[in-house]
């Protein structure tokens, strides 16, 4: 039998680096009961000198004073770190609280409230600010910024304008890249939910390793150089995580959706680079920045040298087109403590704060760290995707210093059925839609 070999589509190459997930390792660190304050004393240090550096150009006319160095009515400029008094804000000690309220304790999707307001606090002091250019309904606690204003005889601070960081420096893009070539991202897989269809994720991964299709979609597939999964791979039965002993039949059921991923990842990883991320409902620490997933859960998939288990955040170059994204909780999290028009916006204030996790420690569970903060944005990336959101969207965003990122909200595809295919050539993107219903006329 005779093979026609202009039907052969061999796939596409690219280099991948993964250097930047090095920082968010956690490896010798180690907990001696430090507490939170160092963080934010690490995160306000670096971010200082950066906005002190910005200050000459934004108001050059202006000095820089400490809060405790305020004198009123005397026009300056203040930098220090944010923190947003929320009057819905949960508390723990209410679940524990002796008089107990006629209110019924909620979970509102969102905590914001007409009367919350903003403080500004460095090493010095705290004042409360006043004014309508710092909306309480945009910031949260943790974002260091930059103000002008004057303190007012009753003591605030009166605002006047804010410099925010800005996007931060981006390597440029190379200019030689003359053929498409796309990295698929997706999340939320979901498996062992009653959501999930394995048939969906099936045809995805026959997609991707070019099993399904015509010619003209086998040429497509082959030019996927690389997949990644953006958080909640798994989904187990909460009944059988209550820290109790497991009869064999219930381990055996807590074991099969990894079973089942992982049979699928080596499918994907005999032809194409895949990288897998935790997310909150997969088995890894849950506190930022998330730990790998332990390879020995991926016995079929981790013999291959394709096969990446890494952490949330993540941080990888494929041809010198930097990727950074997260599996969606400090994005989610943003949502409960800020309000914007759409998820997008709170991708894009993070990166202009230049700061992947503003909300940790506060609200956002996040490592102790000491001697500084792995959520600082250092460097731009030309994508920036969060997983794990409850649609596809995509937004091409311009920086001061032509800076160009495309940012993405990758959707759960237990419940869309959708991935995101992005073009390395030109940073455009579009979905991968895939239905196991059948259209009756």
């Amino acid at each position: 039998m005779e093979i026609d070999s202009e039907k052969i589509h061999e796939r596409k190459q690219s280099d991948y680096n993964s250097l930047q997930d090095e920082r968010f390792e956690i490896q010798k660190e180690m907990y001696r009961g430090q507490q939170y304050s160092q963080i934010y004393f690490a995160r306000l240090h670096l971010m200082r000198t950066l906005l002190y550096s910005l200050a000459p150009t934004w108001k050059s006319h202006l000095p820089v004073c400490k809060v405790l160095g305020l004198e009123k009515g005397k026009e300056c400029i203040i930098v220090g770190t944010l923190f947003k008094h929320m009057k819905l804000k949960p508390c723990v000690l209410d679940e524990y609280s002796k008089e107990r309220s006629v209110t019924p304790l909620v979970k509102p999707h969102n905590f914001m409230h007409p009367d919350d307001n903003l403080i500004l606090e460095d090493e010095s002091g705290r004042v409360k600010l006043a004014g309508s250019a710092l909306s309480p309904a945009i910031y949260v606690t943790g974002v260091v910024v930059a103000l002008h204003g004057k303190e007012t005889n009753a003591g605030e601070f009166f605002v006047e304008d804010v410099l925010e960081a800005g996007l931060p420096p981006q390597i440029e893009r190379p200019i030689d890249l003359q053929e498409d070539k796309y990295v698929v991202l997706l999340s939320g897989l979901c498996i062992g939910s009653k959501s999930a269809n394995p048939l969906q994720f099936q045809l995805l991964v026959d997609h991707i390793t070019g099993h399904l299709g015509d010619e003209e979609e086998q040429g497509l597939a082959a030019q996927i150089v690389h997949v990644v999964i953006a958080g909640n791979s798994f989904e187990f039965p909460r009944k059988l995580i209550n820290g109790q002993n497991l009869a064999s039949k219930d381990q055996s059921t807590l074991y099969e959706p990894i079973k089942e991923l992982d049979i699928m990842l080596s499918q994907i990883a005999a032809g194409v680079s895949v990288d897998i991320m935790p997310g909150t409902n997969d088995p890894a620490n849950f506190a930022l920045p998330q730990q790998p997933l332990n390879r020995c859960l991926f016995p079929g998939s981790s013999p291959y040298n394709t096969f990446r288990s890494c952490t949330n955040p993540h941080s990888f170059d494929v041809d010198n087109i930097r990727f950074l994204g997260t599996s969606g909780q400090n994005i989610d999290d943003l949502g409960k403590y800020s309000e914007a028009k759409s998820k997008l916006d709170f991708v894009e204030r993070t990166l202009r704060w230049r700061h992947l996790a503003p909300t940790a420690p506060n609200t956002l569970g996040c490592y102790p760290f000491t001697d500084r903060d792995p959520f600082l944005i250092e460097t731009c990336p030309h994508v920036y995707f969060v997983g794990n959101q409850d649609k596809y969207d995509n937004r091409l965003i311009k920086g001061s210093e032509g800076q160009l990122v495309r940012l993405i909200c990758i959707p759960k595809f237990c419940e869309t059925g959708i991935a995101v295919a992005v073009n390395l050539r030109n940073l455009e993107c579009h979905t991968l839609s895939f239905s196991t219903q059948i259209n009756q006329s």
